[in-house]
This record gives structure tokens, sequence and C-alpha cells, in this order.
């Protein structure tokens, strides 16, 4: 059973809701976006997923992000 139904984050680990935003966006505009250096010193997948993973408030930012362009994203994946 599904405890979750109507949470946009439910089953989306961490790297899939990171590797789509700079699939979509870039590291330049995420910089922008949300102001933590591994977005803009240097960027990766990984080392942004670490520095996510460590720090709440930009996790936060990032799943704000993600969820106010899912269905853009969403659609980015399926037509791919």
């Amino acid at each position: 059973m599904d405890h979750q139904p109507y949470n946009p984050l439910h089953g989306v680990t961490l790297k899939v809701i990171v590797t789509q935003l700079v699939d979509h966006f870039g590291f330049d505009y995420l910089g922008k976006e949300i102001k933590v250096r591994c977005f803009t010193d240097d960027p990766s997948i990984n080392s942004s997923l670490k520095f996510l993973r460590k720090t709440p408030w930009a996790r936060e930012k990032v799943e704000a992000l993600y969820i106010q362009h899912k269905t853009k994203l969403d659609d980015e994946v399926d037509s791919a």
C-alpha cells in the first residue's frame, strides 16, 4: 500500500532530482537560482549530491525547484 500517494517526491531519489535539473537547466542556472558552491565552483552531480545530503536547507531548495518544474522535467524524460 502506498502511504504517500500525493507526495510529488515519493519514490524519486535525490540523484534523479539533481540529474534531471542539471540536464534541463544546467549548473549555471542552478547556481543562480540556488546560491551554493556545489553548483558554481567546479560543479558535478556527485559533489552536489554529497553537499545536498549534508545540508537540509539547500536540499529543500533543490526539491522545491524540482517540484515547481516537475511536469516539464517528466515530459522531457518521457520523450527521451
